[in-house]
């Protein structure tokens, strides 16, 4: 069973960077599929990036593309998620997703298409 701890959330003003953590336990991790999705009251948990297995490929939603950077270190078990120039609309949980699958075209960024969730960590951008 993959677990799946988040750190590295926090309340930032906008214009300011928050580096998120993801530690995975549980399983061999350079097999999981990677990714965060993010979730505020009411809505729907939201696709922001999500990484291959290796590393070589990322996948952004449109409205964080040159702001956000998804990584990993497959010899320490961690995935990161680098956010500069945060808005206030960043303002959300922060979830890290894995799954032991490769989600291919549109399902990659489906919250369905991962099996396994970590907590969540809370990042608030104040205007």
């Amino acid at each position: 069973q993959v677990q799946l701890v988040e750190s590295g959330g926090g309340l930032v003003q906008a214009g300011d960077s928050l580096r998120l953590s993801c530690a995975a336990s549980g399983g061999p991790f350079s097999y999981l599929s990677l990714g965060w999705f993010r979730q505020t009251p009411g809505k729907e948990r939201e696709f922001v990036a999500a990484i291959n297995w290796n590393g070589n490929r990322a996948y952004y939603t449109d409205s964080v593309k040159g702001r956000f950077t998804i990584s990993r270190n497959n010899a320490e078990n961690k995935m990161y998620h680098q956010m500069n120039s945060l808005k206030a609309g960043a303002t959300a949980a922060y979830y890290c997703a894995a799954d032991r699958r490769t989600p291919v075209g549109q399902s990659l960024y489906s919250a369905e298409s991962y099996g396994y969730w970590g907590q969540w960590t809370q990042v608030t951008v104040s205007s």
